[in-house]
């Protein structure tokens, strides 16, 4: 289990293919979940500075807060509500370039104005969700989408 994290400069592609086989040595071995979306949690933000990353779990008819970096979070979001709850619904990754014009943004953090939520799935259902917020508009892209898809591929 590697227990620090390289920091990496240069393009985004570049940062990412640095971050990915840190965040495998830092599952590697570990089965907890929580300690496991803690670290991914931190080393992507840790890495790339970004507002808010964080996970939000399927209970019942709700996603609930979990590990996450950053400020206070809503706790509780409703299937199709939000950019987490419209990709719950959707069981697919939604990129906001301006999260002021997603229809029904649930502004958790004044500061937030860029979103990208990627679903989590295991065994062909999606039980959570990966949400990272930058107070930067137009944050997020193709490149982020690949990568935290892969990311969260991970989770065992």
């Amino acid at each position: 289990m590697a227990e620090d994290l390289t920091i990496s400069k240069g393009d985004k592609k570049t940062q990412y293919e640095s971050l990915l086989p840190q965040i495998q040595g830092l599952l590697s071995g570990e089965t907890n979940l929580i300690a496991n979306l803690a670290n991914i949690a931190a080393a992507l933000k840790e890495q790339f500075n970004w507002l808010w990353v964080g996970f939000y779990w399927v209970e019942k008819d709700e996603l609930v807060l979990g590990p996450f970096q950053g400020p206070v979070a809503c706790t509780r979001i409703k299937k199709g509500r939000g950019v987490c709850g419209t990709t719950w619904e959707k069981e697919a990754t939604i990129i906001v370039d301006d999260v002021e014009k997603f229809p029904g943004h649930i502004a958790c953090s004044s500061s937030s104005k860029s979103e990208i939520v990627i679903p989590v799935f295991k065994q062909g259902k999606i039980v959570g969700v990966l949400d990272v917020d930058s107070s930067e508009l137009a944050q997020f892209d193709t490149i982020d989408q690949f990568y935290l898809e892969q990311i969260v591929a991970m989770i065992p």
